[in-house]
Formats: C-alpha cells, sequence, structure tokens
C-alpha cells in the first residue's frame, strides 16, 4: 500500500513539530496539519505567552537541534520560592525554595517565549528532510484500516499514513472522531495571563504563590520581565479581564506585591480556563494522542508542555524502534508499549497537581496551618527536597533517550 507519510501528525501547535523532528531525524516520513498559518503566528510579537522547560525538555530540543536557536532568548531558572500567601498581606513565614545549586545539570529550567520556540520549529521543520507541513489545514474526516489510516481535509485533499497522531489540544478532533472519551471537570478558576516588566531584577527565581482563589505564578523572563499566570475563581477572573490596563494593573498589585519595584505590563492579555481532561486511551490501533490530546493538568507546575515533550520523547523512541526491527508501527502492540510508558505517569501527575490546587486553593485556617508547616518541613530536608527538584527538572524515572540528551 501506497502511504503520503508513514505517520500524520494532526496539531502543529509545538508537540506535533517537536514528534515530527524527532521522527524525522529516526527515518520517519512525517506529514504534520497544522489548522493555524504558520508563517502569521511565526511573526506574531511578543504576547506574553512562555513556557518553564525543564532540564529534560531543554535536553530534546538540544537533540533536535532547537535549542541553539533559542538559547539566546531564554532565562535560566536558578530558584525556585513556593509559599502560602493572601493579597495585600505578602507571603506566609513558612515557604520552600528549590535551589539549582543543589543539583549537578545545573538551571532546573529555562523560561522560553512561544515565539521564539515556535518560529525555531517551523524553521527546523521546513529543513528537515522527510517533513511536510500543510499550513492552514483542517482534518475533518479520519478513517483508521489494518492497512493504514487516512484523513480527509477542509479543502478536499486525502492523506494517508500507516499511523495518524493527535497533537490538537484538549479539544483533540482526533480523540473526538475516534470515539475516545475522556475524564475529569473544571476547577471553576480561570487563569489570566501576560507578562510584566519590573523595576528591579528577578535574579532569575520564579515565584508561586499559593491564595485561595488559586495560585499566582511570577515566572522570569530575559531583563526586568516576567511571566504571570495568575488564577482565579471564574466570576472574578471575567471581571478582571474586562478591566482597563490601569484598572488590571490596580487589581494584581495586591497579589504581586513590591518584591520587584512598581509594575507595568509588557505583553497582551489573554484567560483560558483551568480543568483536568485525562484521555480514556492514549491509543488505538493506528491512532496515539500526545500532550493536552492525552491529558490536560493544571498549570500549577508549569508542566503542561514538559508532560507533551515526554509523550514525544517515548513514542518517537517506540515508533523509529519498531520500524528498525521491521515492525508494523500502527499496530495495537507496538502503540501499547507507548501508553504502558507514559499513561501512569502522566495520570500521576494531574492527578497530583489536583491535590495541590484543592489543597492550596482555599482559606481555611487549620489546612493554612497545616500546610505551612508543610512547606517549611520540607524546605528543612535537604534529600526530600533535592528529590522534588529532581523530579520537577524532568530528571526522575524511565527516562526516553531524547530526554536523556541521546539522539534514538
Amino acid at each position: 500500500m501506497a502511504y503520503d507519510s508513514d505517520i500524520l501528525i494532526v496539531g502543529g501547535g509545538l508537540n506535533g513539530p517537536a514528534l515530527a523532528l524527532a521522527l524525522a531525524q529516526g527515518g520517519l516520513t512525517v506529514t504534520v496539519i497544522d489548522a493555524r498559518p504558520a508563517p502569521t503566528r511565526a511573526e506574531k510579537g511578543f504576547d506574553g505567552r512562555a513556557y518553564a522547560l525543564a532540564i529534560a525538555s531543554k535536553r530534546l530540543l538540544t537533540v533536535l537541534g532547537v535549542w541553539p536557536q533559542v538559547a539566546a532568548y531564554s532565562q535560566p531558572i536558578l530558584k525556585i520560592k513556593a509559599s502560602d500567601g493572601l493579597a495585600g498581606q505578602g507571603a506566609a513565614p513558612f515557604f520552600l525554595t528549590f535551589d539549582a545549586a543543589e543539583i549537578e545539570e545545573g538551571p532546573m529550567g529555562f523560561m522560553l517565549e512561544d515565539r521564539f520556540l515556535y518560529s525555531a520549529f517551523l524553521d527546523a521543520m521546513t529543513t528537515t528532510p522527510g517533513i511536510t507541513l500543510l499550513s492552514g489545514e483542517t482534518v475533518t474526516q479520519q478513517e483508521t484500516t489494518s492497512n493504514g489510516a487516512s484523513v480527509t481535509l477542509a479543502s478536499g485533499r486525502r492523506m494517508s499514513g500507516r499511523l495518524i497522531v493527535g497533537c490538537d489540544g484538549r479539544g483533540s478532533g482526533t480523540a473526538t472522531r475516534a470515539g475516545i472519551r475522556r475524564h475529569g471537570w473544571g476547577y471553576g478558576q480561570t487563569a489570566l495571563v501576560t507578562a510584566i516588566a519590573h523595576d528591579l531584577p528577578h535574579h532569575g527565581i520564579a515565584h508561586q504563590f499559593f491564595m485561595p482563589e488559586g495560585p499566582l505564578a511570577i515566572l522570569p523572563l530575559p531583563g526586568n520581565v516576567s511571566s504571570i499566570v495568575w488564577s482565579e475563581r471564574d466570576d472574578i477572573a471575567r471581571q478582571i479581564q474586562a478591566l482597563s490596563d490601569d484598572e488590571y494593573l490596580a487589581a494584581l498589585r495586591p497579589r504581586f506585591g513590591d518584591f520587584l519595584g512598581e509594575i507595568r505590563l509588557a505583553g497582551e492579555r489573554f484567560t483560558y480556563p483551568l480543568s483536568l481532561s485525562l484521555a480514556e486511551k492514549f491509543v488505538l490501533p493506528r491512532l496515539a494522542l500526545v500532550g493536552d490530546a492525552a491529558h490536560g493538568v493544571h498549570p500549577i507546575a508549569g508542566q503542561g508542555l514538559n508532560l507533551g515533550l515526554r509523550d514525544v520523547a517515548a513514542l518517537a523512541e517506540v515508533l523509529v524502534e519498531a520500524s528498525r526491527r521491521g515492525e508494523d508501527i500502527g499496530a495495537i502492540d507496538v502503540l501499547e508499549r507507548y501508553q504502558v510508558w507514559r499513561r501512569f505517569d502522566s495520570t500521576i501527575l494531574a492527578l497530583g497537581m489536583d491535590t495541590v490546587n484543592r489543597l492550596f486553593s482555599n482559606d481555611n485556617p487549620f489546612l493554612r496551618a497545616g500546610r505551612d508547616i508543610g512547606l517549611g518541613l520540607v524546605n528543612a530536608m535537604p534529600s526530600l527536597r533535592r528529590g522534588f527538584i529532581r523530579q520537577a527538572a524532568g530528571l526522575a524515572g524511565d527516562l526516553p533517550r531524547l530526554l536523556a540528551g541521546q539522539a534514538i
């Protein structure tokens, strides 16, 4: 049977291009179908969106040849400080500090704006043999058989391959068309996201303030700029987002504090609702799900993209090795290896973030006292603290080769 490509990837955000590069480097041919026009997105200016990339994710990007293109735009995360807090009252006396000096690998992670990472992926896809990018195309139908898989595009074009991979987000059309159900719930919270310029340097320190309405993350970007992910109850978030820029800043200041001096908006303001969403299955014959299409988690630890890149590394390794052995890469026994590798880890992390959010997103005085003491105890135990640091840096567990910095 003749195929247009070995693998059809639906979704061209970040996980899709990363998977395409990993597979192409392993000798497979790939078509990436991206609903958004690539040039428009690549040319977009700073909009405040940024990601906290774990050490393991940086290793993957290095092997794929992307990191050298973005390293100069990244900000190393040298410390992470987590504390309980109330708007206008500052942090609680007990807090938890993670310091990069406690591990040998260097910075715990790197902050990087979306626009730089996507542009680097786009450049790499267009220069890597074996990758076809279909920009501005939408999948309307898909079909899988014992011999292969195919998709029909809105333009009427039909593409065939051995396997379809859905990298198309929480509302994954790939999963829906395949009849894969999702489990999860909303948090009644909305994340307000933007970038803030401030007078004082952040020194590469990321802050996580746990407040009754939801967590506030202040994440360092190059220069005196920080990205914020500010979680509020849905109704309050709607009211804040509707404010003028000056009113928005006035609402943020009591929560943000004055430790970085005067603050100003440095990017667009946007919101997204927060929920937990887990696909019932990550694989079916001739089909696999990656990233948010498989699992959508609370952004409390900034692990969303890192989880997706772990999926990318695992699926690429499974498929490339199976191809080299002459196996059918779309067969369910091959794809189950990916599901076994990734489903437990991603589910445990998702539920763990759910538990942390529920524990801290309230003002119960007894829970408040207990969690403050808990943060202080962990902070006083170096071995436990280092374990958390290595977990957050993506260095724990059964790592695929790409996450260890090795080619497949």
